[in-house]
């Protein structure tokens, strides 16, 4: 594979060189069905003919003619089918989340000019009904399962004849590595939803050089557990490593049998968001209460050793001693909890705590922060599986074929074969953001070491208190997302005379404090009235505002009783919250703050 290589030859060098029993597996009525490396091109080619009979083409390669399709379902087979069928006649598919809502739904169809949707179960089904009168470019809807009410994607297949497979050869040959792949349209924390033009040759670079940087060795006999949305570009990324190093892809049936699916997959590796360790995290704490006597000072006192965990000075002899005991007492039923096979979880998406970096690597569960924004396909940096190729708090080094600098006002910039090819229908959006081949990520950081890249905030989130002093939000929260008992928070103090914080309580834990103080716990908007409650998340606050200046320290906070989620759109499918929305829910919160 080369720079002049496209997405879908992946699947044909794995073919040549490792063909798979189960290239994909998804579980069906409590059975694993697996997918080969042979079933998979087969039925690519099917879908592909298909679609041709359908009359979708790529026309003359330019994205703007280029026919599209929408794919809105949880993470299966036959999203990566799809995915690569299209790719090999010059259509474009356009991924959106399942948790997407109706209105943002309707206006990427409409901007993208929508021709077929593949959906995935009912309540998607429902929302692409509601808007279908207001897509005039919608021809029709089709389901990857087969239900009353919908056309079964099945259908469309077609085994080619000798002439249709010729047809589909000329049109694989005559797609080109600089024709757009895919169009990903972010859903951000502001403003409408932007499509992101992605190459081939730069998601097939991305690819290669993160392969390369990382590095990731062939291993034809390990899995890996994809649950993370593939509509998110890192996810989908990582299913083109996993391809190109011959690791099977198995899909969880769904965030609440993850656990589960762990321990019958045993992976090797899984990619996540900060969001989902953290819960991970939650839960092994909340286990770790319940336990009494010896067995809870060991597991307390192993916790304590990993939070001082440091990957490069590895500690004393005595240290070293220790965490190799506490390995072998309690850590080791964490590992068997992942399946007993985990070596590598990546994470992405926004900033993880130091803390669960250290703790999670110190029991054997390494986990590697990367960065990089969907408009670089994504990956920028990430830490490394080498010597000197992790220090933890940064997003790692930069990796092969990326070139990077730091603006005078502190902005992150790329250039290399990874940068998109633009916004769709929106030049003025990428004059904005790509300057002299130069992508402007909008992320402020420096390099640590003179080689670590760490992200310090978001340009747009900065914000000056009316005093003229500039805070960067994410550095506090992040911090103060350490102690056990905040669950969520968001730090606020633009134009005003203190940065404050609105907090949701971890509610389990918060449970458990308060019993024992003996106060009753009731109801969660109860609790956060409570003015010992209320006493002691200001004395978390207190101890946490040692950490920074005095402009920065949380002078007064607010605590919530529910917690943000995508469903009531807090927070972007990829678990980051909406800034802006949060402020407008609670505006009458933030104005007893402030008032």
């Amino acid at each position: 594979m080369n720079e002049n290589s496209r997405l879908f030859d992946f699947l044909y060098e794995q073919q040549a060189k490792f063909p798979k029993k189960d290239m994909l597996a998804g579980k069906e009525n409590g059975n694993w069905i697996l997918h080969s490396t042979e079933t998979v091109i087969n039925n690519t080619q099917k879908i592909g003919a298909g679609l041709l009979k359908l009359g979708l083409s790529g026309n003359d390669m330019q994205p703007e003619n280029q026919d599209k399709i929408a794919i809105i379902s949880r993470n299966r087979p036959e999203w990566l089918m799809l995915d690569l069928a299209t790719q090999q006649i010059g259509v474009l598919i356009c991924p959106i989340y399942p948790t997407t809502n109706a209105n943002e739904i309707e206006f990427i169809f409409n901007e993208a000019q929508i021709k077929y949707a593949f959906v995935s179960d009912a309540d998607i089904l429902t929302k692409v009904n509601s808007i279908k009168s207001n897509v005039p470019s919608l021809i029709d809807v089709y389901s990857f399962d087969d239900e009353p009410g919908v056309k079964y994607w099945k259908d469309i297949w077609i085994d080619p004849d000798a002439e249709t497979i010729k047809q589909l050869e000329e049109i694989k040959s005559s797609i080109k590595a600089a024709h757009c792949a895919t169009i990903i349209y972010t859903s951000g924390t502001t403003g409408v939803p932007k499509g992101v033009m992605l190459s081939h040759r730069g998601l097939v670079m991305n690819v290669l050089n993160s392969t390369k940087s990382f590095p990731f060795p062939i291993m034809p006999n390990e899995r890996a557990l994809s649950f993370l949305p593939l509509n998110h570009i890192f996810e989908r990324m990582a299913s083109y490593i996993y391809i190109s190093t011959g690791i099977s892809i198995y899909y969880a049936e769904n965030l609440d049998t993850i656990g589960e699916n762990l321990k019958e997959v045993k992976p090797l590796l899984f990619s996540t968001v900060p969001r989902l360790l953290e819960k991970v995290f939650d839960k092994i704490m909340a286990k770790g209460a319940e336990l009494k006597g010896v067995k809870r000072k060991l597991f307390y006192w192993a916790v304590e050793l990993a939070e001082k965990f440091d990957n490069i000075n590895k500690g004393s002899l005595s240290y070293r001693v220790q965490l190799a005991i506490a390995n072998a007492l309690i850590f080791k039923k964490w590992r068997e909890a992942l399946g007993g096979n985990i070596e590598y979880i990546i994470t992405g998406g926004a900033a993880c705590q130091v803390k669960l970096l250290r703790i999670f690597t110190a029991a054997q569960i390494p986990v590697f922060e990367g960065y990089g924004p969907t408009e670089n396909c994504p990956v920028i940096s990430v830490n490394c599986n080498k010597k000197g190729g992790t220090k933890f708090g940064t997003v790692g080094l930069v990796i092969d074929g990326q070139e990077v600098k730091i603006e005078t006002d502190g902005e992150i910039c790329v250039k290399g074969p990874s940068v998109m090819i633009g916004y769709y229908k929106h030049p003025e959006w990428t004059a904005e953001v790509i300057k002299d081949g130069w992508l402007h990520t909008g992320d402020i950081g420096v390099f640590e070491d003179g080689k670590y890249l760490k992200i310090t905030d978001r340009k747009k989130e900065m914000f000056k208190t009316s005093g003229g002093k500039y805070v960067a939000p994410q550095v506090i929260e992040n911090k103060l997302k350490e102690s056990r008992f905040v669950e969520q928070l968001m730090v606020l103090g633009d134009n005003q005379k203190f940065v404050s914080a609105l907090i949701v309580p971890s509610f389990s834990n918060l449970k458990t404090w308060m019993m024992s103080k003996s106060i009753t716990f009731t109801t969660n908007h109860e609790a956060i009235q409570h003015p010992e409650v209320v006493n002691f998340y200001n004395s978390i606050i207190e101890i946490y505002n040692g950490y920074f200046n005095h402009v920065e320290q949380v002078k007064k906070i607010k605590l919530l009783s529910e917690e943000w989620s995508v469903f009531t759109g807090e927070m972007t499918p990829k678990l980051s919250i909406k800034r802006k929305v949060i402020m407008e829910k609670y505006q009458q919160e933030i104005e007893w703050i402030y008032k």
